[in-house]
């Protein structure tokens, strides 16, 4: 039982990487925008949040750096694309080995760089839960957050004025325009939170979830969380159930090698990569449900008249 406990532990501790930066990505994509440049954003972020927090000890500024630092290349990914209308695939796939690039020479100082000791957190009472307590009283404050944030998207998508904008200006642009709504505004400010959430994920990722720095440690987890907003339907709720869907393959492999699985440890590490291609797989097959769900102007320039 403790055993089980400490992988569900786990599992929402590497689910939480994802979840942050999926729905990030999903705020985008319900704008109309899609930014593969994931990747590079996290590692960016990674390395800005880790050298802060080496610097000044303070685990929260970190998490500050790291937002700031996805923000920041979002907004140029934001002001390539709505205003000056490059191409968004190509875009964020020069952002994402701009970041890999980038955040290789600029951390080279930091590899062997030791992290102070940080404080711990829980939740007590969570304890007392039957089951799932164990694994729910010591997560870090950020694996709350993140499923608070999911059930606050759900609110704001669909309860608020604001969302309802939001989602107009990913499905009919030019008929927001046309009612006097900023549609480049909107969707720039949906770029920056999508930023900055991307951030968020990539510092915790250096400062809680591994804490160390290594080039390329985000390892292809900002793909993987763009394959989840499809995977979701571009739903906050299923984009949380999906990120601990992969957190726990991800988690699966190490726990299969304390219990001694006889396995090539390459095998194993494959196991996250090759979930995310089985299901992208597994949803292509119905093409007409994902157009029901996709944003109608996902990946489509908007040029006002």
């Amino acid at each position: 039982m403790q055993s089980y406990a400490l992988l569900i532990g786990a599992t929402l501790s590497a689910g939480t990487v994802l979840a942050l930066a999926a729905l990030g990505l999903l705020i985008n994509e319900k704008a109309g925008i899609v930014n593969l440049g994931a990747e590079g954003m996290m590692l960016c972020a990674a390395l800005a949040g880790f050298a802060t927090v080496v610097h000044t000890a303070n685990p929260w500024l970190g998490f500050a750096a790291g937002m700031a630092a996805g923000a920041l290349l979002a907004a140029l990914f934001g002001l390539l694309v709505i205003w000056l209308n490059t191409n968004q695939y190509a875009t964020g796939l020069a952002l994402s080995l701009f970041g890999a690039g980038f955040s290789a020479f600029a951390g080279i100082a930091y590899v062997q760089a030791r992290l102070p000791e940080l404080p711990r957190y829980g939740i007590a009472w969570l304890a007392d839960i039957a089951l799932l307590g164990p694994a729910l009283s010591g997560q870090h404050p950020l694996v709350y957050l993140s499923m608070l944030l999911a059930a606050g998207l759900v609110w704001f998508l669909y309860r608020t004025r604001a969302g309802l904008v939001l989602r107009a200006v990913g499905q009919a642009p030019e008929s927001a325009h046309a009612l006097g709504y900023p549609v480049r505004r909107i969707r720039l400010a949906a770029v920056l939170a999508g930023g900055a959430l991307c951030g968020l994920a990539g510092a915790y990722a250096a400062i809680v979830y591994t804490p160390l720095w290594v080039e390329g440690m985000v390892a292809g987890r900002g793909w993987i969380a763009l394959a989840l907003t499809t995977f979701a339907t571009w739903r906050p709720a299923r984009v949380l159930l999906g990120a601990y869907l992969f957190g726990g393959v991800t988690m699966l492999q190490f726990h299969l090698q304390a219990s001694g699985v006889q396995l090539p440890s390459q095998w194993l590490s494959m196991l996250p990569y090759l979930a995310t291609i089985v299901v992208l797989a597994l949803i292509s097959r119905n093409p007409a449900w994902i157009r029901a769900n996709m944003p109608a102007a996902l990946g489509k320039p908007f040029h006002p008249g």
